[in-house]
């Protein structure tokens, strides 16, 4: 079998698996699988392929119509250009989380050398990536996670950002005050994720997903704790759900936070709360 004969099989099994994506998934297995960048796929997809590889290659083809994450198999993602390893104790992190930090990169003119702690910070890839991008600042991490924490640490290392992480309950081990605190917490309502794909409900770690009884149980206690944290004139920043603009934005409102606004992701839904403390 040669490698383009493999992809197309590859591809075939789990388009009827229904597995979204399958073109790109069935591509990036064989890349993985094989070592090969697009460049070194075009030279040798005609060549014959080694069995062994024939066997790995359809073996990770069948763990992914089980629909576990295209991720927990390559073990790895990018974000914001920059690799992140991921494995199931974190949230596979996505392009929608990219409008977060960007919203907080403009806030770049208004600080010299901020303090920013990243709030639920799962695989870290948040601040990793804040860090890397906004070399000034004094970056945190925390979570509630202690397995979540080593990998967010991996992936600090291996971008060569100095971020300090802090296992901590929300605000239980945070000592002192920021200029920006991000985060995008557990906001799914309990009800909801039943209804998830299956690569989500079944593979990411539920302390990630569930925000309780109407998915804002996170919003209120860090923007309630959060007061205590967050230096006058200082941003909250907050991935959302796409229907709970209105009642972040309202939490918000109501704790006394100004210049409240929300940003949407690229296909038009809100994603991003933005707030400052007066």
């Amino acid at each position: 079998m040669r490698y383009e004969d493999a992809r197309i099989e590859g591809v075939r099994r789990l388009e009827q698996a229904g597995i979204e994506e399958a073109e790109n998934n069935g591509k990036e297995l064989l890349f993985y699988c094989c070592d090969f960048t697009a460049t070194a796929y075009l030279l040798h997809k005609m060549e014959e392929m080694p069995e062994e590889k024939v066997g790995e290659y359809f073996a990770l083809i069948e763990k992914r119509q089980e629909h576990i994450p295209l991720q927990h198999l390559t073990g790895e993602c990018y974000f914001m250009g920059y690799p992140m390893k991921v494995t199931p104790d974190v949230l596979v992190p996505r392009f929608d989380t990219e409008i977060l930090v960007e919203e907080v990169l403009k806030l770049k003119a208004q600080f010299q050398a901020p303090r920013v702690l990243d709030m639920c910070t799962g695989s870290g890839c948040i601040i990793v990536s804040l860090k890397k991008l906004w070399r000034e600042i004094e970056a945190t991490g925390s979570d509630v996670s202690e397995k979540a924490l080593l990998v967010a640490k991996e992936n600090g290392l291996r971008n060569g950002a100095e971020v300090c992480f802090v296992h901590s309950d929300l605000f239980e081990n945070i000592s002192g005050k920021f200029d920006v605190i991000v985060s995008n917490p557990p906001y799914i309502r309990t009800d909801v994720i039943e209804g998830l794909a299956k690569e989500v409900k079944e593979h990411d770690p539920m302390l990630a997903l569930d925000g309780k009884e109407d998915g804002l149980f996170f919003y209120r206690r860090i923007i309630a704790q959060g007061q205590n944290h967050l230096e006058c004139g200082g941003y909250l920043c907050f991935e959302i759900g796409h229907d709970q603009a209105k009642d972040v934005s309202r939490l918000l409102a109501d704790a006394g936070y100004e210049g409240i606004y929300v940003k949407k992701d690229l296909v038009g839904l809100d994603r991003v709360v933005v707030a400052r403390k007066g």
